[in-house]
């Protein structure tokens, strides 16, 4: 339901659940789960019964005289499980609901744990080095994380919980410019603490109230299958698939007051389950228009058949010995994130579309060598049209089939740990597909259960449903979705995708923001939406401390990157969207008419202290109809002058060293972080086209397809590998750029300064770090016995030049030479040294110890 001001567009929360009764998912959970191990003598692994499930599990083991006592609780005040630290020795707890397993190594190594013995002492140590799952066998999930254990000691419990609300007034502090619209932002926290407060008071906190999906959807027990689903407008319900012949007859469901369906199917007589795993199921309802078969909207896996249209749900529940079992830790969180951001379906050399298994094995490889430290990989929540690029998502449970199963998603995830990476999802809960057969349009045939209903529901320019944020149940939903990802597949955080359109009643468009606060908080900001977004960094960072969120914002919304209990939206990182358009801006004229200040102010425009992710171009500007910066450089010169074998253009040489240059003032000056699109580190040639086939329209307009083709919906990764071609030297450039940042750690440096914008000579001059940049954009002037400032006395060496031999460059700079500073002020700088400048080059200077 929405709350919601006739003709205003701000929530009101009123009392969403009566002291007498709870919403129909809420109960406390509780769960204490000694572990108890002892030597030469039988010990128990036990799982307390929660009070949200009636039966409950518990594992017996032969190991050592050690107890680990990890548990997890929630109070009112703030949602919480529980991490254990090592104490002392505890020699018994008590035990209850006795299943015993032959060891300790069985058990753990089950769990994803290694058990190393340690023949001396004639006991087995358990090494644990990840959040373990441990996972109550009828189904409900707590999630603690164990850290190594030393011999002869134990756990005891901490917390890792969602913290209660704070006050959200240092957000005035920090800019005390928003005084000025301190009653839209007092407003905006007071709803949120609302929230927060009718949360725990009807569901038992956040931490309950985001395990929805243990819940609704298909849940599985030792007597058979529970399904629920929410849909308060269908007038009857069944479950229909495989296993019943798709017979609506057969599992009729019944409705509860809350408009959640429910059917509970018994094992069949052999003990097996009533639905087989990977057999086929949809929800058949009755509703105000008419009768209609639907995916379950919590379903974890759907497909596509081959020559069908429709998607159908899949029951995915594959027996224990094939289910992934993850192997390596998750890493922490770096200090400056470099994101290789990635699409699995269009990752492969060939024209086709990659698999899982494919990505795993051929590209993380790839990028973990490049030096990336993150990979963002798009594309994940199932989505039914392919050109989409993953953004009209359909199954929000499901990882996309096209690439393979959700335990191939698991291994290579689990190997992109293995290798140091990092693995953030482009998740998208700004808006949803709008297919009815598929997706949650019109699921239980009202246009208001998951959006707004109307015009105020439909985004006229992606053609989707915009979610009602102030309903209760979509607040579970996307919550719930939010905390599956990171709980089930160990994704390590988020970039939210179209978040200025969740943001504003006008979705940014047609809105071209300059800065005035009045754009920010009035009655344009759908204060609902922001609500959530303070919500769900709640959550995540709360139960997930080293978990990342990124914010695709445009708008420079103030707040939006400080910590929700000091008032701000909670981000820890802005996309920072204004760069990549400030290029495309710069590439479409010579560039002897660029502006040095231009480029430094847009580069360095962003709020203080609030960190921002950077990129030069992303994925967008790599699809038809636009293009990437290689191909505004270069254009068809590409095709036939990219050989080493064969003479340059004046072109070619042009925009190698300038698409060398933007990548790296980019990265220098723009951001916390940085952002590259696979492919766009070597000047991937041409565009981005997803098949597709010929579209009539209801008017009678044609749009031509592309005869489904796939040769421009892969990856030329061959091209940057490849020697004999100039695409080499740029992606050399990419990788030596990604190490200097992992070596010196510029980008989150305390230190920057800009000494030089110089319009006259093309120069710009700044530190990060220890680090001196020296951009020259002059097209033919180069500079010898040129002054640069810096703020330290020493000696100075090339940490990178754009125009080595190995980059693609004349080797016109001595990468051997000393450069010693001179005391004495400079470009306001208290030393110098002099330098040769190169045109169309950039070089970083270190200080040399």
């Amino acid at each position: 339901m929405a709350y919601s001001l006739s003709g205003v567009h701000l929530p009101t929360v009123p009392s969403i659940c009566n002291s007498s009764r709870s919403s129909f998912l809420a109960s406390p959970r509780t769960s204490n789960l000694p572990i108890l191990l002892k030597k030469n003598s039988t010990w128990k692994i036990c799982a307390g019964k929660s009070s949200r499930d009636s039966d409950s599990s518990s594992i017996t083991v032969t190991a050592s005289e050690k107890v680990l006592v990890p548990g997890s609780k929630t109070d009112g005040s703030a949602s919480s499980i529980e991490e254990p630290e090592v104490v002392g020795e505890i020699d018994h707890l008590p035990m209850e609901d006795d299943v015993e397993v032959e060891s300790t190594e069985e058990f753990f190594s089950s769990e994803g744990i290694s058990v190393d013995k340690n023949v001396d002492n004639e006991e087995e140590t358990v090494s644990v080095n990840l959040v373990s799952e441990v996972e109550e066998l009828e189904g409900a999930r707590a999630f603690i994380g164990l850290d190594a254990v030393e011999s002869g000691k134990a756990f005891e419990t901490r917390k890792r919980s969602i913290p209660p609300p704070g006050t959200g007034k240092k957000i005035y502090q920090i800019d005390p410019y928003l005084e000025t619209h301190r009653a839209h932002l007092d407003y905006r926290f007071a709803q949120y603490k609302k929230m927060r407060e009718e949360i725990d008071k009807c569901e038992g906190g956040l931490e309950n109230f985001s395990r929805g999906y243990e819940k609704l959807g298909f849940s599985r027990s030792t007597t058979g299958i529970t399904y629920r689903e929410w849909a308060p407008g269908a007038k009857s319900a069944s479950l229909i698939g495989d296993f019943n012949n798709w017979n609506p007859n057969a599992d009729v469901m019944t409705q509860n007051e809350f408009g959640v369906w429910e059917v509970f199917l018994p094992n069949n007589a052999d003990g097996s389950s009533p639905i087989p795993h990977g057999s086929r199921v949809k929800i058949h309802m009755d509703t105000p228009t008419g009768i209609k078969d639907s995916i379950p909207a919590w379903i974890r896996f759907s497909v596509q058949a081959p020559g069908e249209i429709p998607y159908n749900g899949i029951y995915y529940d594959p027996p224990e010995e094939e289910r992934y079992v993850f192997q390596h830790p998750q890493p922490k969180r770096p200090k400056s994130l470099r994101i290789y951001e990635a699409h699995v379906g269009m990752s492969s050399t060939e024209p086709k579309i990659n698999t899982y298994a494919e990505f795993r094995d051929d590209v993380l490889p790839r990028i973990k060598m490049l030096g990336y430290n993150a990979v963002q990989l798009m594309a994940i929540q199932e989505h039914s049209y392919y050109a989409s690029f993953g953004y009209h998502v359909t199954n929000f449970f499901a990882p996309s089939s096209r690439c393979g199963t959700p335990d191939d998603l698991k291994s290579l995830i689990d190997k992109a740990h293995e290798l140091g990476l990092l693995v953030l999802m482009d998740i998208v809960h700004s808006h949803a597909s709008n297919n009815v057969l598929d997706g949650l349009n019109m699921f239980d045939g009202t246009d208001g259960q998951y959006f707004h209903s109307g015009a105020r529901g439909y985004h006229w320019m992606w053609d989707s449903r915009l979610f009602n944020y102030g309903s209760w149940e979509v607040l579970r939903y996307l919550l719930s979705n939010a905390r599956w990802w990171l709980d089930e597949y160990k994704f390590d955080g988020f970039r939210f995708d179209g978040v200025t359109s969740m943001m504003y009643t006008h979705h940014g468009l047609q809105m071209a923001f300059t800065g005035n606060y009045d754009e920010y908080f009035g009655l344009a900001t759908d204060v609902d939406a922001v609500v959530y977004l303070m919500l769900v960094n709640d959550l995540i960072h709360g139960l997930f401390p080293e978990a990342v969120t990124i914010g695709e914002d445009v708008s420079g919304m103030p707040t939006f990157g400080i910590p929700v209990q000091d008032g701000g939206v909670g981000f820890d990182y802005r996309l920072h969207m204004a760069v990549a358009d400030k290029w495309i801006e710069l590439l479409k004229k010579r560039d002897e008419d660029w502006q040095m200040g231009d480029i430094v102010h847009t580069l360095t425009n962003r709020r203080w202290s609030e960190k921002c992710v950077v990129y030069a171009e992303s994925h967008d500007q790599a699809l038809v109809g636009d293009k990437t910066i290689a191909f505004w450089l270069m254009d068809k010169d590409m095709y036939d002058f990219m050989a080493l074998d064969r003479p340059s253009t004046p072109l070619i040489d042009r925009g190698i060293a300038l698409h060398k240059m933007i990548r790296l003032i980019t990265m220098g000056l723009g951001g916390e972080g940085y952002l590259n699109f696979m492919g766009n580190e070597f000047g991937h040639p041409e565009w981005i086209d997803f098949p597709r086939g010929e579209q009539h329209l209801p008017d009678g307009r044609v749009i031509p397809g592309n005869n489904n083709s796939y040769d421009k919906c892969r990856r030329r990764f061959d091209l940057g590998d490849a020697e004999y071609l100039r695409y080499h030297g740029m992606q050399e450039f990419d990788q030596a750029m990604q190490h200097l940042e992992d070596r010196y750690g510029f980008m989150t440096s305390q230190h920057q300064y800009i000494s030089r914008k110089d319009e006259g000579d093309r120069v710009i001059v700044f530190e990060r770090g220890d680090l001196v940049f020296v951009f020259n954009f002059h097209w033919t002037s180069s500079y010898s016995d040129y002054r640069v400032g810096c703020l330290k006395p020493g000696k100075y060496k090339v940490v990178l030049d754009s125009d080595s031999k190995l980059f693609g460059g004349f080797n016109r700079i001595d990468p051997d030479a000393d450069y010693f500073s001179t005391e004495g002020m400079y470009d306001n700088r208290p030393n110098s040294f002099m330098l040769y400048t190169p045109c169309r080059t950039a070089v970083v200077y270190a200080l040399v110890d």
